[in-house]
């Protein structure tokens, strides 16, 4: 039998607030980013604004600021 060593990690979501503690960026340089595709989409739920966890963290990992 195969065993699978793949670790899975639950989706969070983080607010603005949250995102903007991992890249330090101002809200308008982040919204500017947003709209030009340089940064990740949100999603929104219940009239709030979310990003997936795994989209800010590939984010850093694609600035070089997180090692494999």
């Amino acid at each position: 039998m195969q065993q699978n060593n793949e670790v899975k990690f639950q989706t969070r979501l983080f607010r603005l607030k949250q995102v903007l503690e991992i890249i330090p960026v101002s809200e308008t340089t982040w919204w500017a980013g947003v709209k030009s595709g340089r940064y990740p989409s949100s999603i929104r739920n219940g009239g709030m604004t979310f990003w997936r966890s795994e989209d800010i963290y590939d984010l850093v990992r694609s600035m070089g600021a997180l090692d494999d």
